[in-house]
């Protein structure tokens, strides 16, 4: 699925987000950086141990905040790697959290000047937000982001199986 916002396109697939020919990838990161399971892992595994050095050099980066590393092997040269909040019933500030990682992620594309970025559902899997409410917010952030950064052409979530591609899909409907 596919939508313009002005001179932007917001692109929904499901697939795997290592592939992606995008300028950038983003990762769904510990705060420590250090890989993982889900998204962050087969980031690691497919990028090669290069990402992993710049990780440790980076060393820390808190829920809501993104940092930058090269691409390694992968097809993207950037890895924004973000860290979502882990969802603890939804009164810790976990919206703003959430919401911030996009953002955040976002504002490195445009720190960077690139062009094309790849999104995974970040915090939708072992972190535990609820799907619905992780793509509104996912999605009505970019949404309002590309309306005052034309510099960005494409924004394409990449989501792992077809459940979560629908759920990004209903809710990408009603927001546009």
């Amino acid at each position: 699925m596919e939508v313009k916002i002005d001179n932007s396109v917001i692109s929904l697939v499901q697939g795997d987000i290592t592939k992606e020919e995008t300028e950038a990838i983003v990762n769904a990161a510990n705060s420590g950086l250090r890989g993982g399971g889900g998204v962050d892992g087969a980031i690691h595994r497919a990028g090669g141990p290069s990402i992993m050095e710049e990780c440790r050099a980076i060393g820390y980066c808190p829920a809501g905040q993104a940092v930058v590393t090269k691409g390694g092997n992968l097809k993207a040269g950037y890895v924004i790697h973000t860290v979502g909040p882990v969802y603890r019933g939804g009164n810790h500030g976990e919206a703003n959290l959430l919401k911030s990682a996009y953002l955040e992620s976002l504002k490195k594309v445009t720190q960077k000047g690139l062009a094309s970025v790849a999104f995974p559902a970040i915090s939708a899997g072992i972190y535990g937000y609820p799907l619905q409410e992780a793509a509104r917010i996912a999605l009505d952030t970019t949404i309002n982001y590309l309306k005052d950064h034309k510099e960005i052409e494409l924004v394409r979530f990449v989501l792992f199986s077809r459940d979560i591609y629908d759920v990004f899909s209903d809710e990408l409907k009603k927001l546009v």
